[in-house]
This record gives C-alpha cells, sequence and structure tokens, in this order.
C-alpha cells in the first residue's frame, strides 16, 4: 500500500474530495429547487436555488483548480481532476464516475485505488527511514 510524503498533500486530497462530492450534490439539487420555486412561483426559493447554482459553479472551478496537483503516488497522475486517459480494466465507478468513487473512497475509507494505475494507496503519511 502507498503512502504520501506529507500531510499537506493528504489535506488537497481531502479538500479536493469534498468540493467533488458537493458539486455532485449541489448541481442537481439546485436545478431542483429553482425549477419547483417557479413552478410554485416562489422568488425566494428562486434565490436559494441560484444560491445553490453559484455555490456548484465555485466548487466546480475550486475543484479543477485542486485537483491538478492531487496526484497518485505510484503513477503521478491526477486521480481527480477528468483526464482522457486510458483507465485501468479493472478500475470501478460509482454512478458511472471513476472520480466520484476515488472521493468516496478518500472520504469514508481513507484509502482508493488509483483507476489508472489500480494501485491502493493509504491516506498516511511515509515515515522517514532515518
Amino acid at each position: 500500500m502507498h503512502q504520501f510524503r506529507s500531510r499537506s498533500t493528504i489535506l488537497r486530497f481531502k479538500a479536493v474530495s469534498i468540493l467533488l462530492c458537493s458539486k455532485c450534490l449541489l448541481a442537481p439539487l439546485a436545478s431542483l429547487t429553482f425549477i419547483y420555486a417557479v413552478l410554485q412561483d416562489d422568488r425566494k426559493l428562486a434565490h436559494v436555488g441560484i444560491g445553490m447554482g453559484i455555490a456548484a459553479v465555485l466548487s466546480t472551478v475550486s475543484q479543477w483548480i485542486l485537483a491538478a496537483r492531487a496526484r497518485c503516488p505510484l503513477c503521478l497522475t491526477p486521480v481527480l481532476a477528468s483526464k482522457d486517459c486510458a483507465k485501468h480494466r479493472r478500475a470501478r465507478t460509482f454512478l458511472g464516475s471513476h472520480r466520484l468513487r476515488v472521493a468516496l473512497s478518500i472520504l469514508f475509507k481513507n484509502t482508493f485505488h488509483c483507476p489508472y494505475c489500480s494501485e491502493k494507496s493509504a491516506m498516511t503519511v511515509r515515515r522517514s527511514r532515518r
């Protein structure tokens, strides 16, 4: 099992995972809230829906920026960024997304399998050999 060199790398992975999950939740919720508000002719609820949509866009942009530096410790591929690289044949998805599966695994299991090299990595800092 592979480990990371620094605590800041682990924090970056967790932050990107939270942003990715919030984007996946906020975008549909904002759309449904706004549609319901329009159908009910409720301006306050429409403003809430618009605010949630803006929050989804901001979390998406933040996730794009931070995800480029969240790399697998073995193959050095950004596992939480959208890449068009070939996935490993055993790479599994959650709701059709490799990135969402990695993000949920980081948040709930504290480990993840890289969808590109299929190696398992633990969210722990590597001990120095001195």
